[in-house]
């Protein structure tokens, strides 16, 4: 027996974590490694001492200098090291060094680790204990002559691997003799740089297997066990992403075969400590030896919870001369051990998988984890606050789930990962959903192709992280102030909206019914023959569109658009899509528009919904192909369009006629085309864009069949008596309505809608008061009802004291009462 009172972990992370708290639970004090970029990592806290390792500047390195580490061992009276899984965990120099230096090693015999630690002497081995093997390299790959000579041997597609490590390192398959030389050569840098040794060998490349790997443990006195098999065929890259014990869905004897045929490998050798055997098991369940890895494996953690065995605790155990029967360990032969039940590891990453799983780096903000029965956590240094660092594996943490059933098990599993709030840095977590929810894996249907085959398990459902940006915002406003809030009202106070109640119901009479029941060209003709001026409400698109960068929610708008129209079924048309709003809910509000157009057809579905469509341009900002244009629209209208306002820039009615021909001939839509404002038809001094130009234009937009002209005033140019001119000579020369549509960019549009009513206009655009004025639609809803009324009084309580001058100059049926004049 060799008893051990001090105990280094020649590792970092998760694992360092875990082989102290197995130290911790026999009495045995804990020395840690560290590296100056590894400070705060708490495996160094975890620890009852902690020494750094290597210089400042070198990150990674130092947990692979041998002879710094041994030196810190003897320094501090260390009487064994643990090197875990990864960096020196495999060096058959480091575990020789250690046992020179009367340091014991918890680990294999350093002559076992050398038969088989090395890939291509351990297929060796596995000849000598009559394992199947896949065929493979037989010489020493010194050049790459000998490479391409023994490729064309074996034959393609093969695989290069690593001598010295595993992990996916070093690997690659080469599916053609072209591919071979640039492969060998990155396969041998990866090597080097991940074991520091580039030995590279070739194997034949089974298409589609299950990747199966059997645990095993022996003490020093020839007593050797396996503890059942994990199935690890879930992996991208050749690294394992998920693992599942004991292997779903193959047959009993198979699964007797490999424990078999681990035991013969590790009898030939007489294994000690733990160790695993690995395997594929093609669709035939054929099995082929691949490789022993003599260390701890990151997935162990599935192994124990089937078993009971704490393999770690069993490890320093074994290192000390305790026998698998000892009381310690309890092991008293293989008919002891029982497997019960399932589990599965799944290991969440800092990586983002919605870009081909780049590693991401920074601070986590917040960061919580999950629990519960039949959960376990295996964390390395996961806490709010903690840098990840570009240096190390992006490995967080490690989620084990138990359960009855494999099916059971996934859904708890599923539970813990939907659990776990991790926010500064991008995770794997949507991936892992996506994969633990797959039937094919709740049924063990899984090969190493698995995620290849599977596409769909990359559509990642990006997580917004609006609370992170929020308190990011709050935090950077409190500290350097809002450049937008010059100062702060405390006196002033939001007034909370007061809706109508929306359990009234609608009038289902609305102008949506009438263009059902009378068709777009009856229904243009019942516009024409309407005594009052009709309304089209711009305050869900153009309004907010002009005033706050088109940045209102749909779920801003819906209480107001659910009840709007029940108050006023008169309304002509709401516009509510189209312009920037399909732009800008999909890239900044991260919004569907279609989902939007949909939720305002189920909220207003008395009136009709309008949307502005920018020609051949349709919502984007280039030209569009013909057939798309077309396609866009038809669905549209599918989904709730009733009203399409087809404008183009520059007037142009070639650009226009495509949608203008989509809307007649393939919807039960208006067709409103538009025709630009721009000069002054009261100058005789501006020619260009005179009476006549207007007149000439609106008559072509008429023969496009459009149902309704539209004049578009985008930049508030229309003066009221230039509208009063323009619509009174557009009655005389078209037959279909008339929609006038401008902005108050001046302040005075109230007034150019007045004098527009007057002459005749059939449809104006106008917005809520707190979405009107400035570069908006006119505030109008106070006084329009006025004009073609009798005589009345209004009062007037705003700021506006020049609209209100020229409406009561213009308008003799209005007196004007206000506090302004």
């Amino acid at each position: 027996m060799k008893p051990i009172s001090k105990l280094l972990v020649a590792n970092r992370g998760e694992i360092a974590l875990r082989i102290f708290r197995a130290a911790a639970e026999l009495n045995i004090r804990t020395v840690a490694i560290y590296t100056f970029e590894d400070r705060y990592s708490l495996h160094r806290y975890k620890a009852d001492e902690a020494y750094q390792i290597g210089k400042d500047t070198d990150p990674l390195k130092p947990y692979l200098d041998i002879d710094e580490i041994i030196k810190v061992a003897k320094l501090e009276g260390v009487d064994a090291i643990h090197a875990g899984y990864g960096f020196l965990s495999e060096n058959v120099i480091f575990a020789t060094k250690c046992l020179e230096n009367d340091i014991l090693w918890i680990g294999p015999d350093p002559k076992i680790m050398a038969q088989l630690g090395d890939k291509v002497a351990a297929k060796n081995i596995a000849r000598l204990a009559n394992v199947p093997l896949i065929e493979d390299s037989k010489i020493s790959l010194s050049s790459f002559e000998l490479v391409a000579q023994e490729a064309n041997r074996i034959g393609y597609p093969l695989m290069l691997k690593a001598a010295a490590g595993g992990g996916g390192r070093g690997m690659r398959v080469v599916r053609k003799a072209d591919q071979l030389e640039g492969l060998f050569n990155e396969a041998k840098r990866e090597a080097k740089t991940a074991f520091g040794d580039d030995t590279i060998f070739i194997e034949k490349f089974i298409e589609s297997p299950k990747h199966i790997e059997v645990q095993i443990l022996g003490d020093n006195y020839g007593n050797i066990v396996h503890l059942f098999e994990r199935d690890c065929s879930v992996q991208r890259r050749f690294q394992k992403v998920v693992e599942i014990a004991p292997a779903p869905n193959l047959k009993q004897e198979t699964k007797d075969k490999l424990y078999s045929y681990a035991l013969a490998i590790a009898n030939q050798v007489g294994y000690n400590n733990a160790g695993t055997v690995e395997f594929l098991v093609d669709k035939e369940e054929n099995i082929f030896f691949i490789e022993v890895n003599p260390r701890i494996q990151v997935e162990h953690t599935v192994t124990e919870e089937i078993t009971g065995i704490d393999i770690v605790r069993t490890q320093i155990l074994i290192a000390c001369g305790h026998q698998l029967s000892s009381p310690g360990i309890y092991i008293l032969g293989q008919e002891s051990l029982k497997c019960n039940g399932f589990a599965i590891q799944c290991r969440i990453t800092t990586e983002d998988p919605a870009n081909d799983f780049t590693p991401d780096y920074g601070t986590i903000i917040t960061y919580r984890n999950a629990g519960g029965y039949g959960i376990r956590i295996d964390e390395g240094s996961s806490y709010s606050g903690v840098k990840i660092s570009p240096f190390f594996d992006s490995m967080l943490v490690k989620i084990t789930a138990r359960g009855r059933t494999l099916e059971g098990t996934s859904q708890r599993l599923l539970r813990a990962l939907k659990e776990f709030t991790i926010r500064g840095v991008k995770t794997n977590i949507p991936f892992l959903e996506n994969l633990i929810v797959h039937p094919d894996f709740q049924k063990g249907n899984i090969t190493v192709n698995f995620i290849g085959d599977n596409p769909s398990l990359m559509k990642i459902k990006r997580n917004p992280d609006t609370t992170t940006k929020t308190l990011n915002f709050i935090g950077n406003t409190i500290v350097n102030g809002n450049p937008d809030v010059k100062f702060i009202l405390p006196e002033k106070k939001f007034l909370t909206p007061k809706l109508p109640d929306p359990s009234v119901p609608f009038h289902l009479d609305g102008t949506k019914q009438l263009l059902d029941q009378l068709k777009p060209k009856g229904f243009a003709k019942w516009v024409k023959e309407q005594d009052k001026v009709l309304f089209t409400d711009c305050t869900m698109r153009d309004a907010h569109q002009s005033l706050l960068a088109t940045r209102v929610r749909t779920i801003d708008m819906l209480p107001f658009a659910q009840t709007f129209t029940k108050d006023f079924p008169q309304m002509f048309s709401m516009e509510v899509w189209g312009g920037a709003t399909f732009d800008v809910a999909m890239r900044f509000l991260n919004e569907s528009p279609w989902d939007r157009l949909e939720e305002m057809r189920k909220a207003m579905p008395n009136v009709l919904l309008q949307m502005l469509i920018r020609g051949a341009n349709a919502v984007g900002y280039t030209a569009y192909p013909d057939n798309l244009v077309e396609k866009f629209i038809e669905v549209s209208a599918e989904k709730g369009i009733d009203v399409f306002r087809i404008f183009d820039s520059l007037n142009s009615i070639d650009n226009m006629k495509t949608s203008i021909n989509a809307v007649i001939n393939n919807t039960s839509s208006l067709a409103e085309v538009c025709m630009g404002y721009t000069g002054d038809i009261l100058n005789p001094a501006r020619q260009k864009f005179n009476l006549n130009y207007y007149l000439d234009l609106a008559k072509r937009i008429e023969d496009t069949g459009a149902h309704i002209l539209a004049i578009k005033d985008m930049a508030g140019l229309l003066k009221p008596y230039a509208a009063e001119k323009l619509i009174t000579e557009l009655k005389k020369s078209i037959d279909i309505p008339i929609h006038l549509h401008t902005h108050d960019t001046a302040g005075i549009q109230s007034a150019t809608y007045l004098k527009a009513v007057e002459a005749g206009v059939d449809i104006i655009d106008v917005a809520l008061a707190s979405m009107s004025g400035l570069t908006s639609q006119p505030n109008f809803n106070v006084f329009v009802e006025a004009l073609k009324g009798t005589p009345r009084q209004v009062d007037f309580d705003v700021a506006n004291s020049i609209n209100i001058v020229i409406i009561g100059k213009m308008c003799e049926n209005i007196t004007i009462h206000s506090n302004l004049i």
